[in-house]
C-alpha cells in the first residue's frame, strides 16, 4: 500500500509505531498530487515547502511522544478559509491576490495539533454553486469519471480526498456544499450543527447558514477530524459553548434501539431510481442491525429551495458589499472616479453566478420588498425548523438521499442555473434548521458513479450520526474506496 492510501486512523497507527514518518507520508501525497492533479484539478495552489516544514515539526513531536491524533496528517483546505501568508481567493478573481494576515480558527487548530497543510483546493466562487464550475481558476473533475462534476461548492475538497491526494479536507456547507460533493465523489462529508465549529476566518457567504466540516475517506476519520476542529471560540459570535464529546466513542455502539425516520417528502417525483434503491438498501441495513424504522413527515420541505434562495442571496449581498476595490483584492486599473471604480471592480471581479445572487439578495432586502420576501422567508424557515423538532420526538435521526441524481456531466446545466438550484433540495433544510447532517457512501450507479446516503439528526447530536454512519459503512464495505484515475 502506498502511504497516500492510508486513512487518518491507519496513518496514526503507522506514525506512532515508527513505521513511517510524516515527511514520508507528506511526500507521498505531494507525489500523488503531481501524478493525478492535472486530471482531477483539485488544487488551486500546493504549498509544498510549508508542508514539508510542518511534516518535519510533526516528526519531532511524534518522536517526543507528544503527538495529537491529527499530528503529521496531510490535509487540503477549501480556499474559503483564511490561511496566514497563503493566497486565499474564494475561487474569485476579485480576491486573486489576497493574502490573509491570520489563520482561520480551524486552520489554526490543525496547525496547533501538528497537522500538515498541503494547499488550497478549488471551489465555486464564494461558495455559490453546486458543481464547482463557477470557480474563476480551475474546475475540479469527478475522480470516478472524467467529464463529470465533482459537486460543489466544496468540489475541490471532495475530489482531493477521493483521488487520494490528501487524507482529509476541510470544506464549508451553506446549503449542502459538503454533503453533496461528498456524495458525488464517494467520500464521507459531515456538516456539523451550526455553532459547533468556529466560523472565524471563514469568508462569509450566508452568515446564518455557513458551517465548516470535514471530508474524509471513512467515518472514523470524520469523527477524528471533528474532535480536532470542534469547540467554542470566543472570536466567533455564533460559536456555541457546548461540551465537545469524543466522537469516536460512539462508533461501535450498534443500532439496537435506535429509531430511524423516513420522510415521505424526500422520496417523491424526480428521484433517480438508482439513488432511491441505494437509500432503500441503507434502510434495510438499519433494520437488520436492530433499528426501528418510522415514517415521518417534514411538510414544509417544498418551500426549502424558495426560502434558501431568498435568505442566502440576501445575506450574500450584504457580506459581499465589502469587495469594492478599496481595501484589498482586485481593483479595476482604468477607473477614472470612485463610483466608476466600484462599478468596474465588481463587474470584472465577480462571476455571473455571484452577480446573480447579489442582485436577487439586494432586491429581496430593498425598501418595499423586505417584508414580502426576506421576512416571509425567515418565518417559513422557523416552520422548517419546527418540522424537524417535531420529527425528532419520534425518531433519533432521518435517512434520505443526498441528491436526486448521481453526478452529471460538466456543462449540463450551463444554460439553466435554476435547475441546479433544485439539485440542493434534499440538503438545504439542514442548513435552514441548523441541524447536523452527514453523507456516507451507499453504493454506485450503473455508470460507476458514487451515490451517498444522508443522515440528519437533532442539534448537537453528531455522535448519533457518526454511530449510524459507521454501522452503514461496515455493512456496505465502501469506506476508503479509490477510483482509477487515467
Amino acid at each position: 500500500m502506498n502511504p497516500y492510501e492510508l486513512t487518518i486512523g491507519q496513518a496514526r497507527t503507522e506514525l506512532d509505531g515508527g513505521n513511517i514518518s510524516s515527511r514520508e507520508l507528506t511526500i507521498s501525497c505531494l507525489d500523488r498530487i503531481k501524478d493525478v492533479d492535472d486530471k482531477v484539478h483539485s488544487f488551486l495552489r500546493v504549498t509544498e515547502e510549508e508542508a514539508l516544514q510542518q511534516a518535519d515539526e510533526a516528526d519531532k513531536k511524534i518522536a517526543e511522544g507528544k503527538a495529537d491524533p491529527l499530528c503529521g496528517i496531510p490535509f487540503s483546505i477549501k480556499d474559503l478559509m483564511c490561511t496566514k501568508g497563503i493566497i486565499t481567493t474564494c475561487g474569485s478573481k476579485i480576491l486573486e491576490n489576497f493574502v490573509p494576515p491570520y489563520d482561520a480558527t480551524v486552520v489554526e487548530k490543525l496547525k496547533n495539533q501538528g497537522a500538515v497543510i498541503l494547499g488550497k483546493v478549488a471551489m465555486d466562487e464564494f461558495a455559490m454553486g453546486s458543481t464547482s464550475e463557477n470557480c474563476a481558476f480551475t474546475v475540479p473533475e469527478n475522480p470516478w469519471k472524467q467529464g463529470y462534476v465533482a459537486g460543489g461548492s466544496s468540489g475541490g475538497s471532495a475530489s482531493s480526498v477521493a483521488a487520494m491526494e490528501c487524507l482529509g479536507s476541510l470544506g464549508s456547507d451553506t446549503g449542502g456544499s459538503i454533503r453533496q460533493p461528498a456524495s458525488l465523489c464517494g467520500v464521507v462529508g459531515m456538516k456539523p450543527t451550526y455553532g459547533r465549529v468556529s466560523r472565524y476566518g471563514l469568508v462569509a457567504f450566508a452568515s446564518s447558514l455557513d458551517q465548516i466540516g470535514p471530508l474524509t475517506r471513512d467515518v472514523k476519520d470524520s469523527a477524528l477530524m471533528m474532535n480536532g476542529i470542534g469547540g467554542y471560540d470566543k472570536r466567533d459570535s455564533t460559536s456555541v459553548q457546548q461540551e465537545l464529546p469524543d466522537f469516536t466513542a460512539s462508533l461501535c455502539e450498534g443500532m439496537q434501539g435506535m429509531k430511524v425516520g423516513i420522510p415521505s417528502e424526500y422520496f417523491g417525483e424526480g428521484l433517480d431510481p438508482e439513488v432511491a434503491k441505494v437509500v432503500e438498501n441503507g434502510i434495510e441495513v438499519f433494520k437488520d442491525a436492530g433499528a426501528e424504522i418510522v415514517n415521518i413527515s417534514l411538510p414544509h420541505t417544498e418551500y426549502c429551495v424558495a426560502v434558501y434562495y431568498l435568505i442566502a442571496p440576501a445575506e450574500a449581498s450584504s457580506n459581499l458589499a465589502r469587495y469594492d476595490g478599496v481595501a484589498y483584492g482586485y481593483r479595476d486599473p482604468d477607473a477614472q472616479s470612485l463610483l466608476e471604480m466600484y462599478k468596474e471592480t465588481r463587474s470584472h471581479g465577480f462571476g455571473d453566478e455571484v452577480k446573480r445572487r447579489i442582485l436577487i439578495g439586494t432586491y429581496a432586502l430593498s425598501s418595499g420588498y423586505y417584508d414580502a420576501y426576506y421576512k416571509k422567508a425567515s418565518q417559513v424557515r422557523t416552520l422548517i425548523l419546527n418540522d424537524f423538532q417535531k420529527a425528532y420526538q419520534s425518531c433519533d435521526l432521518v435517512i434520505s438521499p443526498v441528491t436526486p441524481t448521481p453526478a452529471w456531466k460538466r456543462g449540463a446545466h450551463a444554460d439553466d442555473p435554476l435547475s441546479l438550484y433544485l439539485s440542493d433540495i434534499l440538503t438545504i433544510s439542514a442548513n435552514l434548521a441548523g441541524i447536523p447532517g452527514i453523507s456516507v457512501p451507499g453504493g454506485f450507479s450503473s455508470d460507476g458513479l458514487p451515490i451517498g446516503i444522508q443522515l440528519q439528526g437533532p442539534h448537537f447530536r453528531e455522535d448519533t450520526l457518526f454511530r449510524a454512519a459507521y454501522n452503514l459503512e461496515l455493512a456496505t464495505k465502501l469506506g476508503n474506496k479509490c477510483p482509477e484515475i487515467v
